[in-house]
């Protein structure tokens, strides 16, 4: 295989990312200010409760998608318009944004990856509202007394993620205050998983917010937060971010369902691996590829079916792969599975194919690209083997997902792995200082 391109990752199967996750809802109160509009300890106030500072307008419904296509100068015009609009139908009063039900939506002037994002609204009857998230719809604001479209769910309340079509969509409780009273929202979205509480409620528990704008990818992996206008005043207080970094999210991440997963690197050395163990080293409780050319590590134990976690990180351009269901000879990308471990954004990587890319089942099934937190920083995978099935998660977002059952190589090459039942998962190097930490399995 390729030195530069070991592309090998696919679907996770049953993935516990995937189900309701208790753990990962376990919060403090949510946070509240000491003063109106003054943020709690650790956020960032978005509304100084005098102007729009930090927001900008932006057109309903925006496809971004479409935004990206924009040229510079039409950026620039339409963001004009966007804004004149804006103050049109968005003031501050007493403390308050209010919207009077019409005009573009209120967006935050900056993108946003993972966060917990707080704020108060209220609402006159009969209004429709949400909050975006990362320019998607929404977590949804109704009154739940109206009667006038009961078939949406309205009576259910608000505080789910009404657009998607599977988990998530209902609220888990029915949280709402009445009408003309102030409720909060405590939001908090890492990779494309969502998990709400309403008025102190869980409402969404850690469930996959849906890319409204195209349903065969993921969720973006970052955007702007937007508050909807929908035909009736509506007001916002209290607005806050706090932005979540990488360490922070792979533990949260690392900790839902982690039920039945154990430990397979003790963080001090190579004992329980076996194959190129001369080619790796272990500091700072991580297993860095030291060798030259290649060399591929393997635990010591065969698995069928099975889930792994693990965090690695990439040096600019590093290359390794995840093996899977591999046997002890031959190369695992072909004779096994690889799942591509890869900085696919570098300049070396311009041309590759799309199962190349980082996620991909090398020669077999493309994964998404672009989830990849930046070159230095640690990224957390999770993938899932069961049967023919295998699912990979990145960063929180499902990026991979294929069917080994009727999986055809695309690379013009024989892939007997395919078929394989069983076999030894590991790390493939290719001559690149990528490291791993934090390696847990569990047997399905």
């Amino acid at each position: 295989m390729l030195k530069f391109i070991a592309p090998l990752l696919v679907t996770v199967a049953v993935s516990s990312a995937q189900a309701a996750d208790t753990c990962c809802s376990k919060k403090n109160p949510t946070p509240r200010p000491t003063s109106p509009n003054v943020a709690p300890a650790g956020f960032t106030a978005l509304f100084n409760g005098k102007d729009l500072t930090n927001w900008r307008g932006q057109g309903r419904d925006l496809n971004p998608y479409e935004i990206a296509k924009w040229s510079e100068q039409e950026r620039k015009e339409k963001q004009a318009s966007f804004d004149e609009d804006m103050r049109q139908h968005w003031r501050v009063e007493n403390g308050e944004i209010i919207n009077d039900g019409h005009g573009v939506y209120l967006t935050t002037a900056k993108d946003y990856r993972d966060f917990e994002f707080v704020v108060d609204w209220k609402m006159t009857p009969g209004t429709d509202s949400g909050i975006y998230l990362r320019g998607s719809p929404q977590v949804q604001i109704w009154d739940s007394l109206n009667k006038v479209n009961p078939a949406l769910g309205i009576e259910k309340g608000s505080g789910a993620l009404w657009n998607n079509k599977g988990p998530g969509k209902w609220p888990l409780v029915r949280a709402d205050k009445p009408v003309g009273e102030w409720n909060t929202f405590f939001i908090r979205m890492i990779g494309e998983r969502v998990t709400v509480w309403f008025n102190d409620q869980l409402t969404v528990d850690n469930a996959p917010l849906e890319n409204y704008w195209d349903r065969s990818k993921p969720m973006l992996p970052t955007g702007p937060i937007q508050l909807q206008t929908h035909g009736g005043e509506m007001r916002f207080r209290n607005i806050f971010v706090r932005e979540i970094d990488a360490e922070e999210a792979n533990k949260i991440l690392q900790g839902c369902g982690d039920e039945g997963f154990k430990s397979i690197f003790n963080g001090k050395d190579l004992d329980g691996w076996i194959g190129a163990t001369d080619q790796y080293s272990v500091k700072d409780g991580a297993i860095t590829f030291t060798g030259k050319g290649g060399g591929n590590l393997y635990y010591k134990e065969p698995l069928a079916d099975f889930a792994i976690r693990f965090e690695f990180k990439l040096p600019p351009a590093g290359n390794n792969g995840l093996i899977v269901r591999a046997p002890l000879e031959g190369n695992p990308a072909f004779e096994g599975l690889e799942i591509q471990i890869l900085d696919d954004g570098h300049e070396k990587y311009k041309d590759l194919k799309d199962w190349q890319v980082h996620g991909s089942i090398y020669g077999v099934a493309p994964a998404h690209r672009g989830y990849l937190r930046p070159v230095g920083e640690w990224n957390f995978e999770e993938v899932i083997v069961k049967g023919s099935k295998v699912t990979v998660y990145l960063n929180g977002t499902k990026i991979n997902e294929a069917d080994l059952s009727n999986a055809k190589p695309v690379d013009d090459r024989e892939h007997p792995g395919l078929k394989r039942t069983e076999g030894y998962i590991g790390f493939m190097g290719h001559g690149d200082p990528v490291a791993f930490r934090n390696i847990r399995i569990k047997p399905l």
